[in-house]
Parts: C-alpha cells; structure tokens; sequence
C-alpha cells in the first residue's frame, strides 16, 4: 500500500510538471524566455520556494539525471572522428583555451576572494566556465547568425566544452576522495583500463553485429530499447566502479559515432533526452532557495554579473589573441558569457560527492539561473551600443576595382549556382569576370582560388568596368529576386547584343524576367526535380524509355503552361484555374500512356 502510494504520488506530480511545462514554457518562449529557463522557471514555480506543489524534489531529480546520462550519450553519438578531425583547431585551440583560462581564473577568485578549498574552487571555477549549449544556440538560430564568424566560434567552443564536462565529472570522484583522504591502488586502474578496453571490443564486435540483428527484424521499437539498455547498462557499470554515469554514457556514444545506426540510436533516444533533460531542469529550479536571493541580493546578482564580465573579457581577449577583430573578439565574448546548463550537472554530482553543501549549491545554481537570465538583456546592448559603435568606427568596404580587360562572358553572382557555372568555363579554359555583393562570400570562394570581384552588379559603372559592353554572353546568378529583375531590366534596355542567361528562383521570378525581356531562364531546382523523377518512376518498375517519355511529355507540358500564364501571373484566380484545366489535361494524357505501358509489360510476360 505504502509503495503504491508512494508511486501514485510521484506520477500526480509528474504529471502537474508536464502540465505545467506545456504552458509556461511555450508562454514563455511567447515572451523570449529560452526553454531552458522556461523549465527552471516551472520548478521555481511549483516548488518549495512557490506554490508548494512539490515538496521533495530530490527524488524526482535522481529520476531525471538519466535525461543527462542521454543527453551526453547523444553528444558522444555526434561526436565522429572525421568531425572532430575537419574542426581540430577551432575545437581545441580557441575552446581548450576558453576553458582552461576561463576556468583557471575564475578558480583563483574563488579561492582569494570566498576563501574555499582547491578542491571546491576548481569545480567552482571550472564549472562557471561553462556556457549554455542550448541558450547560445538558440540566440544564435533566432537572430540568423549560426553561419557567421563568431556564431561558428561560439558552436566549436560549445563543442569542447561539452567533451570537456566529461572528464570534470570524471575528475569529482577523485577530488572528493582527496578531501576524505581515500587512496585508489593500481588493481583498481586495471580495473577501469580493463572496463574501457572491454568497451571498445564490445562496441564493434558485439552491439554493432546485434543492431544488425535486431534490425533485420523490422521491429523498430526493439532498436529503443536496445538502444536504452547499453547505455544504462554501461552507465550502470561506470556507477559499479565508481566513476560517473555520464562519462559510460558518452564513451558509449562515442564508440557508436561511426555506426552505420547512428541515425536510427539517435532518433530512438531522442524523445527520451528532452523530457528527462526539461525534468532535471525543473527539478534544479525547485531545489533553488529563493529565499536565498531575497536574504542575498547583492551576492547573487553581484556574483552574475561579475561572472558575466570575468567571462567576456577573458574569451574577447584570446579570441583577439588569436587573430579575430576586435568586433568579432566582443560578440563572442557577448555571446558566451552566461553560466551553462551543465552547471547544474557539475555541482549537482559536485553536492553528491560532498565537494559543495546543500546552500552552496543553491547559490551557485542561482548565480548561474541570473546569468542566463541577463543573455538577452545583453545580447540586447551589444545590438544597441557595441554594434552601433562599430558600425560608424569601420568605414564600409569598398568595391573592388575591376581591371580593363574584356572576357566573352560576365557572370553576376557567384553564390552557389554561379560557382559550378565558374568551374564548368574554367575547365575549358573559358575566362569569365565574376561580380559578387556579398563580402563574406567573395573573401570565402577565395580561398579556393576563385577569381572574382567584389561589386554590386545593380551599379551600371561596375558592369561597364566588368567589360559587358564587349562581352558575348551574361549570366544572371544572383539569388534576390528583386536585384535580379533589377540588373535583367538594365541590361536588356543598355547592352541588347548581349545574350543573357538567367536563373530563376521560382515560377513567379521567371514571369518576371521574361516580362523585363529575358529569353533563357533556368529554374534552379526544376531540372534536379525532373531527374529524380524520371528515376524514381525507374525505381518502381517502369521501363526507362516510359520514365523518360513522361518526364518529356511533363516537361513540354509544363514549358507551354508557362507561357500561357505569363499574362495572367499576377492574377491569382485565373492562374489557379489554368492550372487545374492544364494539370487534368496532362493527367488524362498520362493515363493513356500509362494503359499503354502495362499493356506492352503484359505481353513480355506472356
């Protein structure tokens, strides 16, 4: 009765969690609250410190710890040799940097302005030194600045950070038995040599031979559960001999990288990840003691926001160091100057081996909740102060000048499709005049040896000074639909001996071109549409000479429905049903091909 009460508790709590979470999350994401602190804010919330619906939370907390046990694993998982390998410098050089100045800095006040032991301020130190994977990333998605140079830098920091929290959990253990004066003997490193070794023997000739059989019997739902056993499995074995849960679940992660299931382990895992991960977040806000804050302000907030700048200076710095502009050097500095997620993971095991207290803790967990919480206040004045300040102490960059020299083709937009049009006239020793708009994308191409100027082809001095006068052929590549027509406009009215080829981003665009006076325009994606197409039709049993004829006759059909709407586009009505009249035409058509084909695959069997 007792543990069926007990158990009867713990599911009405979790589910008052998930209702909660289901609300006060996405209302928070409503208002730019990360997820994160969106669950912190639920546990804070219905915990102690709130409405009391939760009361002991430490039993829900050991429950959600296997959402980090996943979450690692799946880092591991992500983890391939190649991977690492292609970003070796960044990871290691800039983020072993970050860490171990960061972290070495922060030990040191610590230790000379609170007055704790080593042992404590290295965790201290060192775990402050982490930043928030899913703050940042979020942040970054959301202001479309992942693909920039700092957005790049602050991923691969992320990225050793989280190798690097493995062995600060790894490392707990023996800090906790220096304190309490325990001694480890060499039986018991051949112990945990033996359980690696036995690891990576088992992961390659062992579990990827039974995913093989497991998989072979099309029952998806076993790969989850062989997928949770060998990570709670190894984990369970790591706890056995007395390091951490994590570093098992990682190790395993790792070993499986280059498994041919990686995909599959990792979309099984997955679900599992996120809801034990947002539990344990919960669980951290409702062991957080508000009342800590309140008695404590000035510690709490004062601790942040030195965190906070102890962290920006420290990063701006060695990414200057490092050959970042001073511009580059603050935003990564900006952006990765707030306490991280696993944190809570370092000083919650930290607390379970007796290295922190209980208020210790507490303090550190809302130092690092405040932290996270100021990002987008911060994020904020770096738009509205630092960017500003940059932007009127850099002047802009010029335009390159092109060289008079005359080449039978220009070619406007070097992006992504300009470039296989670049290295196609290369190889027949074609020269081209390549113009560009985008800085970052001429500085990048090249790299590769690319020849190609920076200018804003809208200019008609940069066209004139890129020989189109004397030119045979130009190629429109660029990308924005609005410049494009723009440039096409200009160049069919000033240079009419030109023949144009354009491209075309959709079917609005070419209706577009073709009204400005463009005769050869490629929609990009149409002829790679076709092509799989015709092979998919191949891969289902059609002959290729019936796959080839329908993807013909849709194409000729498709090429005269286009001209027929080019006077009607910008009439929505009028094109829909166009489009249905032509679409039952050419349905009818395939139809009778179609009776035709099976009629002709019935008499090959006969």
């Amino acid at each position: 009765m007792f543990a069926a009460a007990t158990t009867n508790s713990l599911l009405l709590e979790v589910c008052i969690l998930l209702g909660a979470t289901l609300i006060l999350v996405p209302l928070g994401k409503r208002f730019g609250i990360a997820t994160v602190l969106g669950y912190l804010l639920t546990g804070l919330l219905l915990g102690p410190s709130g409405l009391h619906v939760v009361n002991n939370p430490n039993h829900l907390l050991h429950f959600s710890e296997f959402g980090v046990v996943l979450l690692l694993f799946l880092i591991g998982l992500e983890l391939q040799p190649s991977r690492l390998w292609a970003l070796r410098q960044l990871i290691f050089v800039m983020g072993g940097l970050q860490m171990t100045v960061t972290g070495a800095v922060l030990m040191a006040l610590v230790h000379v302005v609170f007055g704790l032991a080593w042992a404590q301020s290295f965790v201290i130190g060192f775990g402050l030194a982490l930043s928030s994977t899913a703050f940042v990333l979020q942040l970054l998605t959301e202001r479309r600045q992942l693909s920039t140079t700092h957005g790049q830098q602050a991923f691969t920091i992320l990225l050793f950070q989280d190798i690097a929290v493995i062995p600060l959990l790894a490392a707990l253990p023996f800090l906790s038995g220096v304190q309490e004066q325990q001694h480890y003997d060499w039986e018991y490193f051949a112990k945990v040599i033996s359980i690696f070794a036995g690891l990576v023997f088992a992961s390659r000739y062992v579990v990827r031979p039974f995913f093989k059989f497991v998989a072979n019997s099309h029952a998806t739902e076993l790969l989850t559960a062989v997928a949770l056993f060998i990570v709670l499995g190894v984990s369970l074995l790591m706890d056995y001999i007395g390091l951490s849960m994590a570093l098992g679940a990682f190790l395993t992660g790792v070993l499986l990288a280059d498994s041919a299931y990686r995909h599959e382990i990792e979309s099984s895992i997955e679900p599992f990840k996120g809801l034990l991960l947002g539990l344990f977040f919960i669980s951290v806000g409702m062991l957080t003691d508000v009342k800590l804050i309140v008695a404590k302000p000035l510690l709490i907030i004062g601790a942040a926001l030195g965190l906070i700048v102890v962290k920006f200076a420290v990063l701006s710095v060695i990414a200057r160091a490092l050959g970042n502009r001073w511009d580059n050097s603050l935003r990564l500095g900006v952006t990765l100057a707030q306490g991280g997620e696993f944190a809570f993971v370092l000083f919650s095991v930290a607390r379970g081996q007796h290295l922190l207290n209980h208020q210790q803790q507490s303090t550190l967990d809302l130092i690092v909740t405040v932290s996270m919480a100021l990002t987008p206040l911060a994020f904020w004045l770096w738009g509205r102060v630092g960017e500003a300040y940059f932007a009127k102490r850099a002047p802009a960059r010029d335009y390159d000048t092109i060289p008079d020299h005359a080449h039978p083709v220009v070619l406007a937009g070097f992006g992504r499709m300009g470039q296989i049009i670049g290295r196609v006239l290369r190889m027949h020793n074609i020269e081209f005049t390549a113009i560009e708009k985008s800085a970052n994308q001429v500085d990048f191409v090249r790299k590769f040896g690319n020849s190609v100027f920076y200018g804003d082809p809208r200019n008609p001095d940069t066209l004139r000074a890129a020989g189109l006068g004397k030119a045979r052929l130009f190629i429109l590549a660029i990308g924005d639909i609005e410049h494009s027509v723009t440039v096409a406009d200009y160049v069919v009215r000033t240079y009419p001996e030109v023949t144009i080829l354009a491209r075309a981003i959709n079917r609005q665009h070419y209706y577009r071109l073709r009204e400005v006076g463009v005769k050869y325009i490629w929609r990009e994606t149409y002829l790679s549409a076709l092509d799989m197409s015709r092979e998919s039709l191949e891969v289902l049993g059609f002959s290729k000479e019936f796959a080839r004829k329908s993807v013909r006759m849709f194409r000729d059909y498709d090429d005269e429905l286009i001209e027929q709407q080019q006077a009607i586009y910008d009439d929505e009505a009028k094109l829909i049903e166009s489009a249905q009249s032509a679409t039952a035409e050419l349905e009818s058509l395939f139809e009778s091909d179609l009776n035709e084909a099976k009629a002709l695959m019935a008499q090959k069997d006969d």
